[in-house]
């Protein structure tokens, strides 16, 4: 896939069910803003597992953002609490989202878990 936020979102929807988010129930919608107008992602979680749809639908939280950040969100080059923070993303809804926003985007390159430079395998 030629689009980072097409292909972000195809690996978001692959990726195994995730440990952390085993107690986590809920909703979360993407409004990236372009040149050619506001494309919608919407991504839902049910205890661990992952399901995205390319549409508009009622969401837990939703979180509005030019597609250049989120591009950069995607590639971790931005930290998604880093961003919301400096009011590149605008959230609404449930925080619990934003937070868990950090586990769902890719760390920034070149990093490594604080185990591995223990010396320990995470997990």
């Amino acid at each position: 896939m030629s689009d980072p936020i097409e292909a972000f979102f195809a690996q978001l929807a692959r990726q195994a069910p995730e440990r952390v988010l085993r107690r986590t129930t809920g909703t979360i919608r993407f409004e990236l803003e372009g040149s050619d107008g506001l494309d919608v992602w919407h991504v839902t979680i049910r205890h661990g597992r992952l399901a995205v749809e390319h549409r508009a639908r009622y969401a837990d939280t939703v979180i509005r953002t030019r597609r250049d950040v989120f591009v950069r969100m995607a590639r971790g080059e931005v930290k998604p609490l880093t961003a919301w923070l400096r009011n590149e993303i605008v959230a609404d809804g449930h925080f619990r989202f934003v937070v868990l926003l950090e586990r769902l985007f890719p760390a920034p390159p070149g990093a490594r878990h604080p185990r591995e430079r223990a010396g320990r395998r995470p997990g």
